[in-house]
């Protein structure tokens, strides 16, 4: 039987850590959240498709689209009656349900809305993965699911790709995406000339699996569908579980680096049927219409909408909270190269010891930092000033 002293010490442990480390500890079970699907338009530039738009979108959010094709977008709407809405983005190689420990954390408080991006999971894709999914396609998705879902008005919460989306959905329409949460990578603004992924390879040498992505995008396609559980499993890593110090680093290969590595182990992020869900829902499109974010025709469109568009200042307030350790690059320093801030005049920035899933890693820390951002966001707002809280 255990001393009073040491139920004591326990019982003083279990307080002082707090809910947010109790509910980051709670299983999470992908499969008990029902998924809602909606009909949104999407165009394919290659064949130049035309079909009317479902009449199920909100037509003051998209207008009329004479060449569009109707493309299906799953979403979880969770808490719909909430006063306020969180818009959870995802990023490479992810879905939904790698934002479990933020859905845990803020869904009693918040209407919490996580979609499958066009091209993961079941949701569907246009069909031109090389010229179909530029920022200006993938923000129309979102106000189409905003619209299916009844709201006016999000704070966009990203990680990876999912973070510059919801930074160019800001930038796009700050009537409806009235903060940003941006996880991982630092907003990218296109004040600049278009840099192409060869010139970026050229100074950031970890980035060229990229060049594979787009300049062998079959091959690439068929190197990541070869083995899914691997793609994934080598993908997600942490600190204490690194990759191999060459992932990343070459333009013919993405998973070359493991090649000397029979079983990479398991995500450490995941339970054995959470592993399993990942595996499932990347099996029903495979990779071949999610590579959209590294094809050189979707950069450049990208990149051309936003330079002549031209208002590359995001006023609404903004939480960068950035990776100190993330193999692929050094995130603050990119940051400062990209002069980020000089565009985000109201921004917070803190920084955490992790690798590049962020706020799979270190959840605990990544909650506590949203909430106590989130609460402060009605004081702080339209303030315009810059908190550095490293």
């Amino acid at each position: 039987m255990l001393s009073k002293r040491v139920l004591l010490a326990a019982s003083f442990f279990i307080i002082s850590i707090g809910s947010d480390s109790l509910a980051a500890g709670l299983p999470f079970n992908p499969r008990e959240y029902p998924k809602k699907v909606v009909t949104c338009a999407a165009l394919n530039r290659a064949e130049n498709k035309q079909v009317d738009i479902d009449l199920r979108m909100s037509h003051n959010f998209l207008g009329y689209c004479r060449k569009c094709i109707k493309n299906t977008v799953d979403y979880v709407d969770i808490n719909p009656k909430a006063e306020k809405t969180l818009l959870l983005l995802h990023g490479w190689p992810s879905l939904w349900a790698s934002w479990k420990y933020q859905i845990q954390e803020f869904q009693d408080d918040y209407h919490i809305i996580a979609p499958d991006l066009r091209g993961f999971g079941a949701s569907m894709h246009p069909g031109d993965v090389r010229s179909s999914g530029s920022w200006p396609d993938l923000v129309g998705d979102l106000l189409c699911i905003l619209g299916d879902a009844g709201v006016s008005k999000t704070i966009a919460v990203g990680h990876d790709w999912g973070t510059q989306l919801a930074y160019e959905a800001a930038r796009e329409r700050p009537d409806v995406f009235t903060a940003v949460v941006g996880i991982t990578i630092p907003y990218v603004p296109a004040a600049g000339p278009f840099m192409s992924t060869q010139v970026q390879v050229a100074a950031h040498p970890r980035l060229a699996y990229q060049l594979f992505f787009d300049k062998q995008t079959p091959a690439a396609v068929a190197e990541l569908e070869s083995d899914i559980r691997r793609t994934l499993r080598g993908t997600l890593r942490d600190v204490a579980s690194p990759p191999p110090e060459s992932f990343l680093a070459s333009p013919d290969t993405f998973l070359g680096a493991w090649d000397n590595v029979k079983e990479i182990p398991v995500i450490p992020f995941f339970s054995e049927d959470e592993e399993d869900y990942w595996v499932e829902q990347f099996r029903i499109n495979g990779f071949k219409y999610n590579l959209q974010y590294y094809t050189e025709e979707n950069r450049f469109a990208s990149w051309k909408f936003a330079n002549e568009q031209g208002n590359h200042t995001i006023p609404q307030p903004v939480l960068s909270i950035l990776p100190t350790e993330d193999p692929v690059a050094n995130m603050e320093l990119a940051a400062k190269l990209l002069h980020s801030f000089d565009f985000l005049p109201n921004h917070t920035l803190r920084t955490l010891p992790t690798a590049h899933w962020t706020h799979l890693e270190k959840p605990i820390e990544v909650n506590s930092i949203i909430r106590k951002w989130l609460t402060e966001l009605d004081t702080n707002q339209g303030q315009g000033h810059v908190r550095d809280e490293l």
